[in-house]
Formats: structure tokens, sequence, C-alpha cells
């Protein structure tokens, strides 16, 4: 089965991270024990894309200072083999007592396989239970249990140098219209510029994109899209939101909206057209933000903007792409379910996010959120946003199957029926 891209798996796809983690995993299982009490030493194991700053670390070393006695050992396990390295240490019963997981379903390393597998340990305490948003419970429950919690949100829009773009009299904002969008492509593209940077070469990238358009014409106006196409009510080829999303790319394409060569572009391009102020803005988690100007050492400053709807409504999109889940046969099931519960209270949850360059789970103030996200604060703070749909979808070819579609059809190999078609066949 394809594997769907996690969430800093494909923060790392998208945004092209160029420090890889190279850390050695440490050994797994629970250590030393209290007297009469459970072991009091447990391991926690996370992906990870860059060694910048590690906010699980952080968060760790936070608990273990304010519970004397309790040690977390953190094995950070790079993006390549997280998947592999975590179902096959759960199959053989040495796994971590505490681990990353992917929400939904779609993969052996997701919180919907490795519970009906018996792996993951049942959250019951009702501070952790409501940690979970009502709208994206299917995506860490299975069976009307809950196994998993979000560690964060992460807001799913346009990465834009607004500075380079006002200096070339290019204007883009929260309240644009997708005209007003393409008149400014027309502007960019007349100044040797792009008004966005795209890797169509690489399906996380193209897939990514066509995501961001999805939030608005298809899960911010019907949130149950999926378990609709689960019960198959609806298809890809027959929903007016899925054409109109795929209609808008030909005609960002046909408007020059991208930079040339898009189609065929890898990550590089991206990285060089920005460093270069050939491209103004890309697609990706705004997470990545953080990342692109902590990686410049202040040099460029970034923001965080929606994609302009083609119809209707514009949705910030936003996912709950990153989770944490505790060992079925952990020795410390209580401490375990401490520090679950822990992690995503406030103000741990907010510090977290910070860390990342996220957005935190729960109810925020505006005033908590990073200057990134001044655009989008009143969305986030009123939760104004539709999910990233591909979290619920049956397995990780359909995004797969979008991602190479969109190239299709920037290179007018594939039209949006045979795309819709194709990402219908793979849901199957």
């Amino acid at each position: 089965m394809s594997r769907r891209p996690s969430g800093r798996r494909r923060r790392l796809a998208v945004l092209a991270v160029t420090i890889l983690a190279a850390t050695v995993l440490v050994g797994c299982g629970s250590g030393s024990t209290r007297s009469g009490g459970e072991p009091q030493t447990i391991t926690f194991s996370i992906e990870i894309a860059n060694t910048i700053q590690n906010a699980y670390q952080d968060l760790a070393n936070q608990y273990t200072k304010s519970h004397p006695g309790v040690t977390i050992k953190v094995n950070s396990i790079s993006l390549s083999s997280y998947n592999t390295t975590l179902t096959t240490q759960l199959q053989a019963g040495n796994g971590p007592d505490v681990f990353y997981v992917n929400p939904g379903s779609g993969e052996a390393g997701s919180v919907s396989q490795l519970a009906k597998a018996g792996q993951l340990l049942e959250l019951t305490d009702p501070a952790t239970v409501d940690a979970v948003p009502a709208d994206v419970n299917d995506l860490f429950a299975v069976g009307g249990k809950t196994y998993a919690v979000p560690v964060d949100l992460d807001a799913a829009g346009i990465i834009y140098n607004d500075q380079a773009a006002r200096a070339a009299g290019i204007a883009l904002g929260p309240s644009s219209s997708f005209s007003d969008l393409l008149a400014q492509c027309t502007a960019a593209k007349a100044k040797g510029k792009a008004l966005f940077g795209l890797a169509g070469a690489e399906p996380a990238n193209a897939a990514f994109f066509a995501m961001e358009l999805a939030g608005s014409t298809v899960y911010g106006p019907t949130p149950g899209w999926n378990a609709q196409r689960a019960a198959g009510k609806v298809s890809f080829a027959n929903t007016q939101g899925w054409q109109a999303a795929l209609d808008a790319i030909v005609q960002l394409n046909k408007a020059g909206c991208f930079q040339p060569g898009a189609a065929g572009a890898s990550f590089d391009a991206l990285t060089n057209g920005m460093t270069r102020g050939k491209i103004f803005g890309f697609f990706a988690p705004g997470g990545g933000a953080k990342d692109i100007m902590t990686a410049a050492r202040g040099a460029v400053k970034l923001t965080v903007v929606p994609f302009p709807s083609p119809s209707g409504r514009t949705y910030l999109t936003a996912a709950t792409s990153d989770g944490i889940a505790g060992n079925a046969r952990t020795k410390s099931p209580k401490l375990v379910a401490d520090f679950i519960k822990w992690f995503v209270a406030q103000p741990q949850a907010v510090r977290f996010a910070n860390i990342k360059g996220d957005l935190p789970i729960g109810t925020v103030k505006a005033t908590a959120l990073l200057p990134q996200y001044s655009e989008i604060s009143h969305a986030i703070v009123h939760k104004q946003y539709a999910q990233l749909g591909y979290l619920g979808w049956s397995n990780g070819q359909v995004y797969n199957t979008l991602g190479s579609g969109v190239t299709g059809l920037m290179t007018g190999q594939m039209t949006v029926d045979q795309v819709l078609r194709a990402m219908d066949r793979a849901w199957s």
C-alpha cells in the first residue's frame, strides 16, 4: 500500500528542509521502578525533520522537571524510517511507551491501523478526550474509543513574502478574490516574476496545493464529504467542488501564476526562486514559515495567507496532522496517560506550537499566535477553517494520484475528469 505522507514527513517534502536528522535510535522500553509502583522511566519516539528546534524534547524536559523521579528518553528517528521502525518495534513487543502517530487511516503508522491491531493504549481521562476537537474525532478514535490526541494545528496556506511582492507592485491578502489573484499573476509575469512557485515533479507538493483549493470548494461547505465518499454516496468525479478545484489549477497555469517549467520542477526551484526574488509564495503547511525564517536568520519575513476560493466562500485550510499515542503494552500506563494529558493541556499546547511554528490545539487568543499568522488570526481564533481532507482518505494512493494528476493537468496530458476518475479508482 502506498504511504500517505505524515505530518513532519509532509512538511519536509513540501518545504525541502535541508537539515535532516541523523540521530541514532536509543533503547526502547520502560526502565527504573518506584517501590510498589509502575516504572517511572518511559521512552518517547518521534520522527524529526530538522534539529533546529525539537519541540517534543522540550516538552519532555519540562515534564520531568515538574515531575521529580520521572525520566523520559526521547528517541528521534529519521523521517524516512520512522513508520517502519515504529511498526516493527510494536509488533515485536519492544515499542516505545509514547510515540508520534499519524491521524486517520491509510498507512501502517496511523491511528486506525494501530488501534485495530490492539497496539494503542486507550485514553480515558475526560481532559485528554476533550482535547480532541469534535470535527476530527474520527481521526483519533476508533469504535468510539480515543487512542491518540493531536498536538497542534497546521494552517495550510500560501507561505508568502509580502515585502518582496509589494516592492514589485504586487498585492495579495486574505481579502483577495480569485479574480484579484489572477490579475496579480499577470502583473508579476509582466515583470519577469511568478506569484507562486510549484514543484510539479513532486507529487506531495502538487497534491498539497490541490488540497488547499479543495478546502474551500469541498471540505469547507461539506465537512462530512469523506464519510459520504466512504459510503459510496458521492465520488470525486461527480462532486462539483472537486471539479472546481482542479479547473482552478488549469486557469492558474494558463494565467502564468507559476514559475516557468513548474510542471517538471523540483523543490530546488522553490528555494532558489524565493532566494533570488523570482517567486513570491508557495504552498505549504504554515509551520514551514518559521523553519525558513529561522534558517534565513532573520533575512526574510514571511506571512501565511489563505488561497482565494475559485467559487464561493474562502476557507482557511488547516490540519491536525500530528498526534501522540501510548503503547498498549507499556509497563507504565498511568504515567503514559498522565504525560499525554499534560502534553495537550494549556499552556504546554501553546509552548509546543510556538516552538514548532504551528498553531495550538484548542481555544486560543489572537495574542498567543506567532506574527506570521496575523493575517489569518480571526479564522483561527473563531475556528473558521476546513480540515485537510486527505487525512481521512482510504489509502495513500489516492493522494499520490492527485499529485501526479495535478502535474498532468499542467502539462496537458490529463483532463480534470481523468484525474478525478483516477482518484476514484485509487480509493477502491
